[in-house]
């Protein structure tokens, strides 16, 4: 039998005349010089690795308890946020246009800006696409918001929200075109339109330059009805992007 001598780094067996290790390439003497004698190499105990240390089930256990956990505050927060939404356009759904609409609300103060910015943005296209514009942006905002969450961040629930947020605008515009004929609405600066210069109020210039001044309730009665079934339509889509998300998997 080949008599062997183990490697006092590596633990190859070598065999006895050999001067150095042939897998590490340790040299025997310079070992020995160090260490006096050729220690036989020690091996390290496996570790457990990450939940091994509690358990084969622990890991398992661990993290179906944290994914329900996480799943459950996520149901519950962004259902919640649907039930506000809901009780929230409900609401507004049911001011009066006369008497200023959803345009009584904060949200208006929020979309305000966006419809003096479509303003300034579609001025070089002509004066009544430059009154016009006003809507536009306000319209826009939202617009670009659920693009953006939709097809950038692939965040469905968020995108739904900025879907409300159009049907809102809607909602919001729909009292200015209600007041095309009878003027009495407060505009910007304090004014309301009968003691405004004409073209100060969009509405009532876009109807009238159209010839669609007479439609003025019909038009505005479109606009709230298509912001109610946008918002209908956005609380669908946010509770099921819910269960998709947190219920179903």
């Amino acid at each position: 039998m080949t008599q062997t001598q183990k490697c006092p780094k590596c633990g190859y067996d070598n065999a006895s005349r050999s001067q150095e290790c042939l897998r590490c390439g340790v040299i025997f003497s310079r070992i020995k010089s160090i260490h006096g004698s050729s220690p036989e190499p020690q091996e390290k105990p496996n570790k457990p690795k990450r939940h091994e240390a509690y358990g084969k089930d622990t890991h398992v256990t661990f993290y179906e308890q944290e994914n329900a956990s996480e799943g459950i505050f996520y149901v519950v927060l962004k259902g919640g946020l649907l039930v506000l939404l809901a009780l929230w356009g409900l609401k507004l759904a049911a001011i009066p246009l006369i008497e200023g609409g959803a345009g009584n609300s904060f949200l208006h103060n929020v979309n305000l800006p966006f419809h003096e910015a479509g303003h300034l943005l579609f001025k070089p296209f002509g004066r009544l696409i430059h009154s016009l514009g006003g809507t536009l942006g306000q319209l826009l905002m939202p617009l670009i918001c659920l693009l953006t969450l939709l097809l950038k961040q692939r965040d469905p629930f968020g995108a739904s929200v900025c879907l409300w947020w159009i049907g809102e605008n809607f909602l919001d515009i729909a009292p200015y075109a209600d007041d095309a004929r009878r003027l009495t609405l407060p505009l910007l600066g304090g004014n309301v339109g009968s003691a405004a210069p004409y073209g100060f109020h969009d509405w009532q210039f876009i109807l009238t330059e159209t010839g669609l001044l007479e439609k003025d309730h019909a038009i505005a009665a479109g606009f709230k009805g298509l912001g109610i079934l946008l918002m209908v339509a956005a609380i669908a889509w946010g509770a099921h992007s819910i269960y998709e998300k947190h219920i179903k998997e």
